[in-house]
This record gives structure tokens, C-alpha cells and sequence, in this order.
């Protein structure tokens, strides 16, 4: 099955203090889908404008991306600059250009419809809405926000929540939704007026995800070298639906394992500039990654130890 991704297309600047990158490939559609295609095939809709160098996503199309949902205007494309500080956990936007993308209204394409997975990118819960009030009987519809729009959209944003099983946000932004800086506690208000289940991404310490009456917690990769964390949280967001979408599934031990594999797909993310990590990327290495996953963190209870004695 394919998952319909709706979220921006655009092109950023970025700096770190390991070096820079401009006016690469970026945006919250081309992150999820670089790592959801490893999985299973995507969907996207956007809106580029005619400097976007539209060629440059043809190793997507490779992989079983439909490219066809993605807009083409005349105009500027969504552009953002940034520079990260030493630790890559804060950085400053130096410039934030919307051209095209400002104007976006979602059309989502007949061929989409009947899409049974649906991910909805970072982008105003209003367009969010409008995606949702166009395909048919999703089963599963995951969607990310952010501080922004919590603030700015919150009434459109809560009532979003009854249409979505699965909100994918950061520790901030799940305390902020909740008002609550408890994460566990604001996980529950979040569920009781809607999602199932709660995804908080915390960054290189990883991510929680929250459900009835149980939770997992899947940590972040440990990594010599980090040169962009630009994305990282749609590679992850990609990696969590991909497997979900190709298992069909939303059993708990599926729920887990996507975990792993969100976090598998966000590390890759962060080892170069824009999706430049994914292009050369293979099964064969991802599945090493998430194998080293499972040796990082099973471990055997006394009890466990004792049986096998």
C-alpha cells in the first residue's frame, strides 16, 4: 500500500559548525518520504516553485515515490536558512521565505484517495483539515505540528486530534498542547481527545511513544559524526510509518519495532547535509542499524538468566 504524505517541499541553507550546505533539498514531505520509500511507496503533495531543481528528486521516483501530487508554480519555492549552535540542539533561523508555499491549498489527487496511511506534515491544521476532508476512509493518519501552531491555529489544531490516530510532536510541543510539563500526564490529555497513540520525539536522546496503558521508549543512535539535524525528526516520522504501512499493522510489537526503525531512519538523517545520506543508503545497511539497536537495548531479566542456567 502507499502512504500519502502532505508537508512542504522546500529548499534551506544550513550551517553547523561541521560546515555548509546551500540551498539543498529539504522540507518535511522530502525528509519523510527519502525515509518512508525504504519501506513501502509514497505519495507526496506540495507546491515547488519553477527555481526548484525538481530533477534532483528523481532518486525518490526510483524508490516508488508518485511525484505527481507535487504542484509546480511560478514563483519562488519555500526557502529557509539557518546556522546550529556547537551542541545541535538550538539553532537560530536566519531567514524564512514561504514564495509559493504561502498560497498552498492541498489538492490531493483522485489516484490518492483511497490512501490508506496518511501523514500529515508540519503545516497549517487547517490545510491538515482540508487533506482529510479529501481522502476517502484512511485507516491510519499520523500528523506532526509545532509550537507555531499550537499557538497560533490551537483551536483548529485540538479539533484536528479527533480525526488522527497517531500525533507526532517533540517533549516542548506535548507539554505546550497540554499545558502540562509531565509527559506522561500530558501524553493522557493529548489521547482523551483523540490520537490512540503519542509519539515525543526528544531529539539525539530519542523518542517515547505513549499509548493505553503502556509505553516504549526507543533511544537516539550514538553517532561520532552529526553534520545536520535538519530533518531529522521527518526521517523519523518516515521510518515509524514506512514500517507501520508495510506491516499492515498496529499490534504492539509492530508499534515497537517502528520505533526502532523511526529512530534507525533519523539517524541516518543527521550523518550529512539536506537527504544526501539517503541517496546512497541500502537495505542492507539499514537493517545492520536496527540490529544494533536490538543488541543496544535487549537485555535479560534474573529470572530470564535463571531458566537458561
Amino acid at each position: 500500500m502507499s502512504i500519502l504524505c502532505v508537508g512542504s517541499v522546500a529548499l534551506d541553507s544550513v550551517e553547523t559548525p561541521f560546515g555548509k550546505a546551500d540551498r539543498v533539498l529539504g522540507g518535511s514531505a522530502v525528509f519523510f518520504s527519502a525515509a518512508a520509500t525504504f519501506f513501502d511507496p509514497v505519495q507526496i503533495v506540495g507546491v515547488v516553485g519553477d527555481d526548484y531543481p525538481f530533477d534532483d528528486l528523481d532518486f525518490l521516483k526510483g524508490r516508488g515515490a508518485d511525484l505527481s501530487g507535487i504542484e509546480r508554480r511560478k514563483g519562488e519555492s519555500f526557502f529557509w536558512a539557518g546556522r546550529y549552535h556547537y551542541d545541535l540542539n538550538s539553532r537560530d533561523t536566519l531567514e524564512t521565505r514561504l514564495g509559493v508555499f504561502a498560497s498552498f491549498e492541498p489538492k490531493i489527487p483522485e489516484a490518492f484517495r483511497s490512501a490508506r496511511y496518511v501523514f500529515l506534515g508540519n503545516i497549517d491544521p487547517t490545510l491538515q483539515h482540508q487533506v482529510l476532508d479529501q481522502v476517502e476512509a484512511p485507516e491510519v493518519v499520523a500528523c506532526d505540528t509545532m509550537n507555531y501552531w499550537i499557538e497560533g491555529n490551537r483551536k483548529e489544531l485540538v479539533s484536528l486530534l479527533e480525526r488522527v490516530r497517531i500525533l507526532m510532536v517533540n517533549d516542548a510541543e506535548a507539554r505546550q498542547l497540554a499545558d502540562e510539563p509531565n509527559l506522561l500526564k500530558a501524553s493522557r490529555w493529548i489521547r482523551e481527545r483523540g490520537p490512540e497513540i503519542v509519539v515525543v520525539k526528544k531529539g539525539e536522546h530519542g523518542a517515547i511513544l505513549f499509548a493505553d496503558g503502556w509505553a516504549f521508549f526507543a533511544p537516539g543512535y550514538p553517532l561520532e559524526v552529526v553534520f545536520d539535524p535538519t530533518g531529522a525528526g521527518d526521517a523519523f516520522a518516515g521510518g515509524f510509518m514506512g514500517y507501520l504501512a508495510s506491516t499492515g499493522s498496529l499490534a504492539p510489537e509492530d508499534l515497537r519495532r517502528a520505533m526502532v526503525y523511526g529512530s534507525t531512519m533519523g539517524s541516518f538523517a543527521v550523518e550529512d547535509f539536506s537527504i544526501d545520506r539517503f541517496r546512497a543508503l541500502d537495505a542492507e545497511e539499514v537493517a545492520r542499524r536496527v540490529e544494533e539497536f536490538r543488541e543496544m537495548t535487549a537485555f535479560r531479566t534474573r529470572e530470564e538468566v535463571a531458566r537458561r542456567a
